[in-house]
């Protein structure tokens, strides 16, 4: 009687607990390849060189003294930097759990997935699910300079300096359980973004070249492009709850959003089919107001609507232009 009993209990507390349990979701699983050049940008990195080129000019003739550093010694610093930045960046989203570096590297380096950057649906498959994750990121390198360009006119014998930086990186963001690609973007930074962050944190350079802690904030800010990217692509930034003029979404400190952001927000409607290929096209996205980020929390922020046509629960925000 007594064990007829337990037995209901157990059983009845059990189908009690299973609204809750349904409702608990785990963070997605996402595994990050190590960051490599691909291999045609491996082999044009040079060492230090120095090119002089004459041109005419209004004033007269001017020499041209290009000064390149030693690029792949500057490169793979940044690169080294960026690996353990990347896993910080997607980790600060709060929307993944980073597993699978260890095992992942084994696959990485069977299909040499990091360095070629070409991964078909049978190969990040297996990568995904070996790490045990739901989502694969391959990014790799595909450009980078950086010399100071010097110019002397010989009419005045004045000079003057111009550092130019590229860096370039291809983000390829798979879906494991299918092996399918979901997206594909560059990420770039040049000359404006570098020069900002030198003058934000009155980063110093000796000889010309960049220091540790400028290679590192280099590092920090394209990390910081590619795991919002990935979360927005994934999980774009949702309206929680509408309050008279004010509304909750669920991205806070990490999560890519500023106080002062503009965002137009979408309410979402049926999902879109190709009618070729039967291959889902995302949800039909009906722009319904703009909101302003007023206050940023560590897991929530706050947004002053600006425009509202009809912002509820679950619409989606997008950065505005």
């Amino acid at each position: 009687m007594k064990t007829s009993f337990l037995k209901t209990s157990v059983a009845v507390a059990g189908v009690m607990l299973l609204p809750f349990l349904a409702g608990a979701q785990e963070k997605a699983t996402l595994a990050i390849s190590s960051i490599k050049p691909t291999p045609a940008l491996s082999s044009a990195m040079n060492t230090r060189t120095t090119t002089t080129t004459d041109v005419k000019n209004a004033d007269g003739s001017a020499k041209h003294e290009a000064l390149t550093f030693d690029t792949k010694e500057e490169l793979n610093r940044i690169i080294q930097s960026l690996d353990s930045q990347l896993i910080d960046r997607v980790n600060a989203t709060r929307k993944f759990d980073v597993v699978g570096r260890s095992d992942l590297a084994d696959v990485i380096k069977e299909q040499d997935l990091g360095a070629s950057g070409n991964v078909d649906s049978k190969t990040a498959a297996k990568a995904g699910k070996l790490a045990g994750a739901k989502y694969l990121l391959v990014a790799t390198v595909d450009d980078f300079d950086d010399y100071i360009e010097k110019a002397t006119f010989a009419g005045t014998g004045q000079t003057a300096t111009k550092r130019v930086f590229r860096f370039s990186i291809v983000g390829k963001l798979y879906d494991s359980s299918t092996g399918k690609l979901l997206e594909s973007a560059n990420f770039q930074t040049g000359n404006d973004e570098f020069k900002q962050i030198q003058t934000d944190r009155n980063y110093s350079e000796k000889n010309g070249e960049l220091s540790d802690e400028m290679m590192v904030a280099i590092a920090r800010s394209m990390a910081e492009k590619i795991a919002l990217h990935v979360a927005d692509v994934i999980f774009p930034a949702k309206v929680l709850v509408k309050r008279d003029n004010v509304v909750t979404i669920n991205r806070g400190e990490g999560g890519g959003v500023a106080a002062g952001d503009v965002f137009n927000v979408f309410a979402q409607g049926e999902e879109l089919k190709d009618p070729d290929t039967g291959e889902s096209l995302g949800r039909e996205e009906v722009k319904v107001g703009r909101v302003k980020i007023s206050q940023v929390n560590p897991k929530t922020s706050q947004a002053q609507i600006l425009e509202d046509t009809g912002i509820d629960k679950g619409a989606v925000l997008r950065k505005a232009p």
